[in-house]
């Protein structure tokens, strides 16, 4: 079950604010998405993993963000390597999924068909 079919009857008592945590990051990705580096056709990131480079790319990214939380600017700058990290993962995911041909979570929460291939 996603957090999209959950009604107030079936919401579970977060403990650690995990339903705002997830809100946050879905609206921190989709701010990506009009940045500059994004506002053209094309991701970067779409070549890369078009050349095979992609869990190299995205699992650096990953540790470089966690490697450089707490030591580079504010703390404010601490929280958004960790937003860095967490949408990292979550291409990561993506990339393994597509890679591995894996059914989502969420996908085998919904009884959905195996992707072909």
């Amino acid at each position: 079950m996603s957090m999209t079919n959950l009604s107030d009857d079936n919401m579970p008592d977060f403990k650690f604010n995990e339903d705002i945590y997830i809100d946050e990051i879905a609206d921190y990705i989709i701010s990506t998405y009009s940045q500059h580096y994004s506002k053209k056709k094309f991701q970067a990131s779409e070549f890369i993993y078009d050349t095979g480079h992609g869990t190299g790319f995205n699992m650096g990214n990953v540790m470089k963000y966690a490697q450089r939380y707490g030591t580079k600017g504010e703390v404010s700058d601490y929280r958004k390597d960790l937003m860095k990290v967490i949408h990292y993962a979550i291409l990561q995911l993506h990339v393994h999924d597509t890679t591995h041909n894996q059914v989502s979570f969420v996908q085998e929460m919904r009884h959905e068909d195996w992707p072909e291939g």
